[in-house]
């Protein structure tokens, strides 16, 4: 990813105990936000609203970025498929995270799902809880309004949940479910298009794709021990389930 600053004008929103305590301000890295409280209590960690710009870009701009990162990624030492490390491909202020790839319309449940690994001090987390993306790949022909229909419809019945270190985000899909702009992506041969059953498909760059999906973008987390837990089910057009477990260590 490109290294660039924060703007300094949107909302984190804290997520936070019962205490009663409201926070009035946050310095964070070079940008200085007001608060968005979702409930009482003093934050214990911070999440960027949805309409920020974080690192100069937008929520939409980092989900597009997301995909690009899961796309290019070969099968083999893909870590969403627990085949390699969760530092793979991952560079700059940002890293992301993810559910677990399966085979396509079956009914499938990724749960128990548990990883762990280290994170660079300094860096924010931009976390899938759970999305869809469709492209002209996959829907050869499609423009991309229709593209754009076809995950709606997906995302629609989803359930979702999420938790940093033992406390919710809550209200998660109402305040976090975002659309992408159209994107390119760019495959490898070992493509996990192909590893669930879409394709096969060569590798090479496509456009248009976009996807539709609930996205947290996390603040940087204090050094130490750090757990993300997230969930996400549909029932149709087919049955489908995550449950998945981070354990964090950021590093000093």
């Amino acid at each position: 990813m490109r290294h660039m600053e924060i703007k300094t004008n949107k909302r984190w929103i804290g997520v936070i105990t019962a205490s009663g305590i409201l926070l009035g301000a946050l310095v964070l890295a070079v940008g200085i936000f007001s608060p968005a409280i979702q409930a009482n209590g003093p934050a214990h960690f911070q999440v960027f609203d949805r309409d920020s710009v974080v690192y100069g870009r937008t929520y939409g701009d980092w989900e597009a970025a997301w995909n690009q990162w899961a796309d290019s990624i070969p099968t083999g030492n893909h870590p969403l498929f627990d085949n390699g490390d969760i530092s793979v491909g991952q560079t700059g202020p940002v890293w992301f995270l993810g559910g677990k790839f399966c085979a396509l319309y079956t009914n499938c449940a990724t749960t128990g799902v548990v990883r762990s690994g280290n994170v660079p001090a300094g860096t924010a987390l931009f976390v899938d809880v759970f999305n869809t993306e469709d492209s002209v790949l996959e829907d050869p022909g499609k423009q991309i309004n229709d593209l754009r229909a076809a995950s709606e419809s997906f995302l629609d019945p989803a359930t979702v949940s999420m938790e940093v270190d033992g406390q919710p985000i809550y209200d998660l899909k109402s305040k976090f479910r975002v659309q992408s702009p159209a994107f390119v992506f760019t495959l490898p041969d070992d493509n996990f298009f192909t590893a669930v059953g879409e394709g096969p498909f060569k590798g090479g760059s496509y456009f248009p794709a976009v996807d539709d999906g609930v996205y947290v973008m996390l603040a940087p987390l204090p050094p130490g021990h750090h757990t993300i837990h997230f969930q996400g089910a549909i029932t149709t057009p087919f049955t489908f389930a995550l449950d998945v477990t981070y354990h964090l260590n950021v590093q000093h």
